[in-house]
């Protein structure tokens, strides 16, 4: 058992590094120049999040058992981050221009995965309508799509920033008052009710970020390019890591307890 874990361990590092050297190696990659902050931040969320999936799916084949998707979701999401911030570092370095459209693919394949988490570790330990994952999912779009064409020029700037706030609102409700929020307090064990408060006032706090800086960067006058692409780098930290992190310790507390019983 532990040999297959150990492999199937060896194949994903083998398989982030075959990505990572690919994309290092591509024509358009360059190297960072000393005292360019916003892409020391690009290069160091990048092996935040690959070394994030490495430990995410180690411990969903760990742990494995009604946790193993929730875990697999987190590695996808940090796996899916890190080829983007890749490359988002080279077109920093190679252009000075930041990299909103690749980041906003980026929020369209993780965003969606890190709220279907809520759905997940609910299901893990009670029984729970489709509705709250459709919900949630919807939300999201409500929320992305909008602020993307937005930023792009697409629809005019407000207006996208008045419906994607609507979405995140939407999304908030869900989580904190609608059926999501009833079944964590009603059904939940403890440590799936600390994880779940946890990832709860990550979508509230932490993503408070991402508003702040379309409003200062789009409706404001303009922001500096490079303090919000710093500022979006290290919130990625909480938003996404963290978050994974919560339903890690979600995943090891409810195992180790019904271990012990």
């Amino acid at each position: 058992m532990k040999y297959a874990i150990a492999k199937k361990s060896g194949a994903v590092l083998a398989l982030l590094l075959v990505g990572q050297t690919t994309l290092a190696a591509s024509g358009d990659s360059m190297m960072l120049q000393s005292g360019d902050f916003v892409g020391y931040s690009f290069w160091l969320i990048s092996m935040a999040l690959a070394a994030s999936t490495v430990f995410f799916l180690m411990e969903s084949m760990r742990i494995g058992g009604k946790w193993a998707t929730s875990l697999t979701v987190s590695a996808l999401v940090t796996f899916i981050a890190a080829f983007h911030y890749f490359y988002m570092r080279d077109v920093w370095v190679s252009t000075g221009a930041s990299p909103t459209e690749f980041r906003y693919i980026d929020w369209l394949l993780t965003v969606p995965l890190l709220m279907i988490e809520f759905y997940l570790i609910l299901a893990a330990i009670a029984k729970v309508s489709g509705g709250i994952f459709f919900r949630l999912l919807v939300g999201t779009l409500v929320m992305l799509i909008p602020g993307y064409l937005g930023e792009a020029g697409y629809m005019n700037s407000t207006l996208g920033f008045a419906i994607g706030m609507a979405g995140w609102a939407f999304i908030l409700y869900e989580i904190f008052a609608g059926e999501a929020s009833k079944v964590a307090a009603s059904q939940a064990t403890p440590a799936v009710q600390k994880s779940y408060g946890l990832m709860k006032w990550t979508v509230t706090i932490g993503w408070s970020i991402y508003p702040i800086g379309y409003f200062l960067g789009y409706l404001a006058g303009g922001a500096d390019a490079g303090t919000l692409n710093i500022v979006y780098n290290l919130a990625d930290v909480l938003n996404k890591i963290a978050f994974g992190l919560f339903i890690w310790y979600a995943a090891n507390e409810d195992t180790a307890a019904h271990a012990n019983r």
